[in-house]
């Protein structure tokens, strides 16, 4: 990589209206009860995170189809404009289809895609931002509308891009504690 080029882990999560659930502490002898909405309704994260900066670009949708993926590559290209982007992420189909073939042939070889093995969640740093986003914002909390709850998701991702840095070491880059 080049001073310049920029390398992102890639991926998308389900934004469930339902709470998820965690262990929590509760009254002895009492079940601690969850509400829940009548609808399970779904919207999707789809996002990817700067490995060397914390920077975060989250976008929800209503679908995770090839279209909302060539638009996460549209928006890094928007907020990268020069340099390389590196993009890894996993060997889903929505990942490699004509949508997304069309930005990567638009974006002149400034977008370089590098795909995980398959079934390997775990070699990719953005499902741990997943799963700190859940249990910072998601676990056990019923949200009044879905409103409120994509306005909670969108506001955990700007406020951690004010702040991007401390996301780091959420994503297993510790290489600021190296000296």
């Amino acid at each position: 990589m080049k001073k310049g080029d920029v390398l992102s882990y890639a991926d998308e999560f389900n934004l469930s209206w339902l709470p998820s659930l965690r262990a929590i502490w509760g009254p002895v002898g009492q079940q601690v009860m969850i509400p829940t909405p009548k609808q399970s309704d779904k919207y999707y994260g789809i996002g990817a995170v700067n490995y060397f900066t914390g920077e975060t670009i989250v976008q929800f949708q209503v679908h995770k189809r090839r279209k909302e993926m060539a638009l996460l590559l549209s928006a890094l290209l928007e907020h990268h404009p020069a340099g390389t982007i590196f993009v890894v992420w996993d060997n889903a189909n929505t990942h490699s289809k004509e949508e997304v073939q069309e930005v990567l042939k638009a974006a002149a070889g400034r977008i370089v895609l590098l795909y995980l093995p398959t079934y390997s969640p775990w070699l990719n740093p953005i499902e741990m931002l997943w799963r700190y986003f859940r249990l910072q914002v998601t676990h056990c909390e019923l949200f009044a509308t879905k409103q409120a709850l994509l306005d909670a998701a969108r506001d955990f991702f700007e406020r951690y891009n004010q702040c991007p840095h401390e996301l780091l070491s959420v994503i297993g880059n510790h290489s600021a504690n190296v000296a």
